[in-house]
């Protein structure tokens, strides 16, 4: 085994280099200073390698800390008049629940596995031993110090902290031995990567439990996360023997790598198997037709063709942000002394919503469907490139992704607004305005923004793949900016006037932009 873990840990190193190097060639202003022949020179190759051994030192302890800082210590100071340890722990041990089924490692269909057992031949049960092992390893080192950090500062007992890794640990083996034990049983390969609905289900009726229990002053004792921590050790150690037993890993491998031997293999089958599935959500009703002219006769055929695509979900997160809204306002009606703590967060948390606001916007499966079901074959021809007509169809199209992320913002602002009413009100009733003008203005905001990074860094290439590394890095430079906006504490009414003035800015300038280049930049990637 000591051989398979050199060869399993040089093909993810070397599959990380190659991918920090290929971005590199992605970004605009370096490419034109990288050679052509730029996985052949030595220099880049060395810093590519620091940068993965960097990511792979900072890739065990980062999101371990995150996790538990965002989802478990942070969440529990919300929780006043309960004991910090017995929220800590109560919160923990129903999150770690779900991440017995939702992150196995072990049934993840990965591209390293691919890579190693159907192309490289590699012994199936030794790579997955291997990887596995090293997988809960890593879970065990990267727990450790923060579950001490965050336990102890909540008041859990330090032995109780340092045991925490290790069931964690034990969660995990257990559930991966019982599906061991299924798949010999009905050869049936759990993939983790696509739950079904009664998982889902099961997932958000944990994350109830874990979040909502607390509102209503109830959390488990602290015998019993205890107990059961020590329980989850001890079978989870008994299910070791059983999972290096198992002979049928090349089995389960081939079961759980089936599809991707045909997506990895070509991307660009990903795509049109992508685009094949959209295709089937698209009204084939000859009936629908439209009474207007020229651009808003095409929008309003692609719009009622494409209703499925671009509505339902949007749709779904609206109820649900309703039921969320009328849970909160039971939770105020039924506990009184709840009113303070939400009155309170309604005031300075506003800042948080940009990124849920950032998490439900349509914006990108918008552009998706605009480009394989439409701008795809309209692109290849020049008249549709002119600067007028470029500006009039992006005009009209801003309208429509405005209509549909606007829905579920407006019922987030209302909500909120009704929130801050029904905890205490406020002293500036012009408070009530801000939340929802500055809530739908975000969603306004994350509208013309994938719009127009779409319209100026078109991403997709003929075959439909997304290939587009500045437009890469432009989503994780959004997705920063409303992480670190997750932090921030502000006053609703400074920070919603300073949404509300920077969405109309940004919406002048990226007209501005778009009339100004995207005649040159609108166009078809060859690759």
């Amino acid at each position: 085994m000591k051989k398979t873990f050199i060869l399993s840990f040089s093909l993810k190193n070397t599959y990380r280099v190659n991918g920090i190097l290929y971005s590199l060639k992605q970004i605009p202003l370096v490419k034109r200073l990288l050679p052509e022949a730029l996985y052949g020179v030595w220099g880049l190759k060395i810093f590519a390698n620091i940068l993965s051994a960097i990511w792979e030192v900072v890739s065990v302890f980062l999101g371990k800390g995150l996790y538990l800082l965002l989802m478990v210590f942070l969440p529990g100071l919300l929780y006043d008049g309960l004991p910090g340890e017995g929220v800590f722990l109560h919160i923990l041990l129903f999150l770690t629940v779900i991440g017995c089924y939702a992150n196995t490692a072990l049934f993840n269909p990965s591209k390293d596995k691919y890579y190693a057992i159907l192309l490289m031949r590699m012994d199936a049960r030794e790579y997955t031993l291997v990887n596995y092992g090293c997988s809960i390893l890593k879970t065990v080192i990267g727990f450790l110090p923060f579950a001490l950090l965050f336990g102890l500062l909540s008041g859990v007992p330090a032995w109780l902290c340092a045991l925490l890794p290790f069931s964690i640990a034990g969660c995990k083996l257990s559930y991966v031995a019982y599906m061991l034990r299924d798949y010999k049983l009905r050869g049936n390969v759990y993939n983790e990567s696509r739950l079904d609905k009664f998982q889902w289900l099961g997932i958000a009726l944990l994350l109830g439990l874990a979040y909502g229990l607390p509102a209503f002053g109830l959390v488990l004792p602290l015998a019993v996360p205890a107990a059961l921590s020590l329980l989850s050790i001890l079978i989870g150690a008994a299910c070791i023997p059983g999972i290096y037993r198992f002979q049928g890993y090349r089995e389960v491998c081939r079961g759980l790598l089936a599809d991707a031997m045909f997506q990895m293999d070509a991307p660009a089958r990903n795509a049109q198997t992508i685009k094949a599935a959209n295709e089937k959500k698209i009204s084939a009703d000859v009936s629908v037709t439209s009474r207007k002219s020229g651009f808003e006769y095409l929008n309003e055929l692609f719009i009622l063709r494409h209703r499925k695509i671009l509505w339902k979900s949007a749709e779904r997160i609206s109820y649900v942000c309703a039921a969320l809204v009328c849970g909160a306002l039971l939770a105020l009606f039924l506990k009184p002394q709840l009113r303070p703590i939400a009155n309170k967060l309604v005031m300075t948390w506003l800042p948080y919503f940009a990124f849920i606001l950032y998490a439900i916007n349509r914006g990108t499966g918008f552009t998706q469907a605009l480009f394989m079901n439409c701008d795809h074959s309209l692109l290849t021809y020049s008249v549709y490139k002119r600067p007028g007509f470029v500006l009039k169809l992006f005009r009209i199209r801003l309208r429509e992704i405005m209509k549909i992320n606007a829905v579920p913002a407006f019922i987030i602002g209302a909500g909120l607004a009704l929130i801050l009413f029904a905890s205490g009100g406020t002293d500036q009733p012009v408070n009530y305005i801000v939340l929802v003008v500055s809530t739908v203005c975000m969603s306004l905001f994350f509208s013309v923004h994938y719009l127009t990074i779409y319209y100026l860094l078109q991403p997709y290439t003929v075959g439909t793949e997304l290939k587009g590394g500045t437009y890469k890095l432009v989503s994780i430079a959004t997705y920063m900016v409303c992480y670190f906006l997750m932090q921030l504490r502000m006053p609703t009414l400074l920070f919603g006037g300073m949404t509300i003035l920077f969405c109309v800015l940004y919406g002048i300038i990226a007209c501005v932009l778009v009339y100004k280049l995207a005649p040159k930049t609108f166009r078809l990637r060859a690759g």
